[in-house]
C-alpha cells in the first residue's frame, strides 16, 4: 500500500465563472459550481468532480496525465505497468523513444523515468533497446510487428510496434541486387543463392529478374510468351490482310506497362515502336495488330515496365 500526499493552497470553494476558457488542449464553454460529483467532458478531457471547487479527478489523453485534487491523503496500490512510444510505427533502421507508466488501482497513472525501466526485446525485428528506452528497428523485407518489454518494481508491460519496410532491396544477402526482397523471400526463403537475379531456377530460359518484372512464378516453369500470326481478311474468308501481323502475348497485368518495338534485323539498328492497333485484352492475354508489317523480315521485342 502506498501513500500519496497532496497539499492544497486553499480549501475555499472556487467561485463560479460564466465566461468560456480555452487552451491548446481543452475548451470549457462555461464554468458551473460542482454540485457533488458531476462529470464534465470535452473532446480532449474528462473531469469527475466532487463537492467543492478544488476537487475531483482530471485527465488528458495526450500526453497521458492524471490529476487528483482536493485530497489531503490518498491511498493507492500499483496494479501494473503500461508502455507507450513516440510512435507505434517505426521505419526499419530508425529509432523510437519508449515510455512507461505505473497503473494504479484508483484509475490514475504515475510516470516512470524511462531510464529506471529494465527494457528488453520480447520478439520481432528490434535490434535492441537502450537503457534510456530508445528502441532501434532492424532491417525487414516486409512490414513486421515487434514486441518491446519493460519491467519496473515487479511489474512488466509489453508494447507492439510496427516496423515498416521502406527500402524493398536492403535485406540480408538480397540487398542491392535489384529485386524486391519480399518477392525473393516469398519464393526462395531467406538468403537462398537460387534467388539471385541471373538464375533461371526452373530452366525456362527466363531469369529471376525477368520473371519478377513480368509477374511470373520463378519455380513452376511458367514463361512469358509472344506469338506472331497472320491477320484474317474479314471480306475474303481464308485470306489474310497484306502487310499486317497479329501479335499476342501473355501474361499481362494491369499494374505493368507493355511496349512493342521492332527492327528488321536481330543485330542491326535500334528498336522502334510499331504502328499498331489498339490493344485487345482477354484476361491475362493481350493482342495487338502491327499495321505496318510489310518488311521482308521483322523482329519484335516486348518491353515490360513494372512500377
Amino acid at each position: 500500500m502506498n501513500l500519496r500526499l497532496l497539499l492544497l493552497t486553499s480549501l475555499l470553494p472556487a467561485p463560479a465563472h460564466a465566461g468560456p476558457r480555452t487552451s491548446a488542449n481543452y475548451s470549457i464553454l462555461t464554468d458551473t459550481a460542482d454540485a457533488g460529483g458531476r462529470r464534465g467532458t470535452s473532446a480532449n478531457y474528462t473531469n469527475d468532480g466532487s463537492l467543492g471547487g478544488v476537487a475531483g479527478i482530471s485527465n488528458v489523453a495526450s500526453p497521458a496525465e492524471v490529476a487528483k485534487s482536493g485530497y489531503l491523503g490518498q491511498l493507492y496500490d500499483v496494479t501494473g505497468l503500461t508502455l507507450n512510444a513516440a510512435s507505434l510505427t517505426v521505419n526499419e533502421g530508425a529509432t523510437d523513444q519508449l515510455a512507461a507508466w505505473q497503473l494504479l488501482d484508483d484509475a490514475t497513472i504515475l510516470a516512470v523515468p524511462a531510464a529506471s525501466v529494465a527494457w528488453s526485446v520480447q520478439s520481432g525485428p528490434l535490434t535492441g533497446i537502450s537503457a534510456s528506452g530508445l528502441a532501434t528497428a532492424g532491417i525487414v523485407y516486409q512490414d513486421n510487428v515487434a514486441i518491446a518489454q519493460g519491467s519496473y518494481l515487479g511489474n512488466t508491460g509489453t508494447l507492439a510496434l510496427t516496423v515498416k519496410n521502406v527500402n524493398p532491396d536492403d535485406f540480408g544477402s538480397y540487398a542491392g541486387d535489384g529485386l524486391d526482397d519480399a518477392w525473393q523471400n516469398q519464393y526462395f526463403g531467406l538468403n537462398n543463392p537460387n534467388a539471385a537475379p541471373g538464375v533461371d531456377f526452373d530452366g525456362t530460359g527466363q531469369t529471376n529478374v525477368f520473371k519478377y518484372i513480368a509477374g511470373l512464378n520463378p519455380l513452376d516453369g511458367s514463361r512469358f510468351t509472344l506469338s506472331i500470326d497472320f491477320v484474317p481478311d474479314p471480306l475474303h474468308p481464308g485470306q489474310f490482310l497484306a502487310g499486317q501481323k497479329k501479335l499476342t502475348f501473355s501474361p499481362r497485368f494491369a499494374d505493368r506497362t507493355y511496349t512493342i518495338t521492332a527492327r528488321p534485323s536481330l543485330t542491326l539498328g535500334g528498336w522502334n515502336a510499331i504502328t499498331a492497333s489498339a490493344p485487345s485484352d482477354n484476361g491475362a492475354t493481350r493482342s495487338v495488330t502491327d499495321l505496318n508489317a510489310s518488311d521482308p523480315a521483322k523482329f519484335y521485342h516486348v518491353e515490360i515496365m513494372k512500377p
